[in-house]
């Protein structure tokens, strides 16, 4: 007897279908995958500063908690693991630009088009943080910008922003517009990368997380989610001390 192709197939699947009916559990109490059993993000840990010296690494803190100061709910950009966060991609591809084009001709561009130069994200922090120092000594009575005021703080960084205050050795405004942005990315992240630690920023607005589901509120506006946020490693509190 002849067996068509179509035949054939078919009654593999009835055959597959029947195992795989024979083989179904009930699951209860717990969801049926692991976290990150895949390809996981590599975790990172607490441990020496990877990128930046103790005072660059002093002076991004200092930054990041007049970005996002603290308040009685919520930790600043330092406590929350801004610099952390910061230190971590610049010693990696991110810090290296890891992935574009770095070979020249280099020709200025439109604002919109970002740095055009030959510097890496890594080398914009270190000629910015060497700069930002110099001036801070000079103007500062020889203080670094971790221990002036906050309003000395704020001053600085409002004039590196609107480009009254100009770097001889580095773009202020490039590099605040780089602190600034990176800051902001860890503050929001999944703590897996270093910031966002306990995840206060997601609790801060109400932000689930990697929840495996929550459909059920994705149109339910100006309510606050009940459950606590998720992280990728998939523990609410992940993130050791």
């Amino acid at each position: 007897m002849k067996l068509h192709r179509r035949e054939l197939l078919a009654t593999a699947a009835w055959f597959v279908a029947g195992i795989a009916v024979a083989r179904a559990t009930s699951i209860s109490g717990r969801l049926p995958w692991h976290p990150n059993a895949g390809h996981p993000p590599a975790a990172v840990r607490p441990g020496p500063w990877q990128f930046f010296t103790v005072d660059e690494a002093a002076a991004v803190e200092a930054i990041a908690d007049r970005i996002i100061p603290p308040d009685p709910q919520t930790p600043g950009g330092k406590d929350a693991g801004c610099g952390v966060f910061v230190d971590r991609q610049l010693a990696g591809p991110y810090g290296r630009n890891g992935g574009q084009y770095r070979s020249g001709p280099f020709q200025n561009g439109s604002k919109s088009q970002g740095p055009q130069g030959p510097d890496t994200t890594a080398q914009t922090y270190r000629k910015g943080l060497a700069a930002l120092d110099r001036h801070c000594r000079a103007q500062f009575a020889g203080k670094r910008f971790a221990d002036l005021s906050d309003a000395d703080k704020d001053a600085v960084l409002h004039g590196m922003d609107k480009e009254t205050l100009k770097f001889d050795d580095a773009d202020a405004k490039i590099f605040f517009d780089q602190v600034l942005k990176d800051v902001q990315t860890g503050f929001f992240a999944d703590p897996i990368y270093g910031g966002n630690r306990d995840m206060a920023a997601w609790k801060m607005i109400g932000y689930p997380g990697a929840r495996y589901n929550y459909l059920d509120w994705v149109k339910r506006h100006n309510e606050r989610f009940p459950l606590p946020p998720v992280s990728i490693a998939g523990a609410a509190n992940w993130t050791p001390r």
